[in-house]
């Protein structure tokens, strides 16, 4: 079973006013939506800036509070807004799981492995990093592995060669290109064409001295 993080939150009031002095202690106003009520919360910057990772992007979190209504629920952080000078988080959105439910989800897709077309000159170009899957809470996987080892110069790897597991659903196209090794192209170096005689023709006679 996917393990879970415990997340201590506070009840909160609403408003401008509030959210400013929640942030200058240095908490963030939060807000949980999904399988319950909206339940305004706050939590710590210091968590929010640890987990607003990679890392963490499908983390199971299970909060802690006095909070009526929010003790003891599981959620995901689905977005964490982030000052655009300071980089420091905003507001937090908290989305509340029925953990009999699916749920869709992006998931990290890591590459393995070598290419054999680099041998042969290729370049690999990878088009996407992650996969959108509908699986219940429980079992959304960390990442997806994807072996680029076999692929020669043309080929590629698809969503379609991605292996699941459980509930797991893959929503995303199969035939959507994951990686793909292209030829490099050779650099034409382009030579300056020869002036036409034709052309050449009437400059030499303008700088001819005229016959008297």
């Amino acid at each position: 079973m996917k393990s879970r993080i415990d997340l201590n939150v506070e009840a909160r009031e609403t408003g401008k006013h509030n959210s400013r002095a929640l942030r200058n202690s240095r908490n963030v106003p939060a807000v949980i939506y999904g399988a319950v009520e909206p339940i305004n919360v706050s939590v710590s910057e210091k968590e929010i800036v640890k987990y607003n990772t990679r890392a963490y992007e499908n983390a199971l979190f299970n909060l802690k509070g006095n909070v009526k209504g929010a003790d003891g629920i599981v959620v995901l952080i689905k977005s964490v807004d982030v000052h655009p000078l300071t980089r420091r988080p905003q507001h937090v959105d908290m989305y509340a799981l029925d953990l009999k439910k699916a749920v869709r989800v992006n998931v990290e897709i890591r590459l393995e492995g070598k290419a054999i077309g680099l041998s042969e000159g290729g370049l690999l170009n990878v088009v996407t990093r992650t996969v959108e899957v509908e699986c219940l809470p429980t079992e959304i996987p960390e990442f997806f592995t994807a072996d680029v080892s076999n692929l020669g110069v043309g080929d590629a790897l698809h969503v379609s060669d991605i292996k699941v597991s459980g509930s797991v659903k893959v929503i995303t196209g199969a035939e959507q290109t994951i990686a793909v090794v292209s030829a490099q192209e050779e650099e034409v170096v382009a030579t300056p064409a020869a002036a036409p005689a034709a052309a050449a023709a009437p400059a030499a006679a303008a700088k001819a001295p005229a016959k008297k």
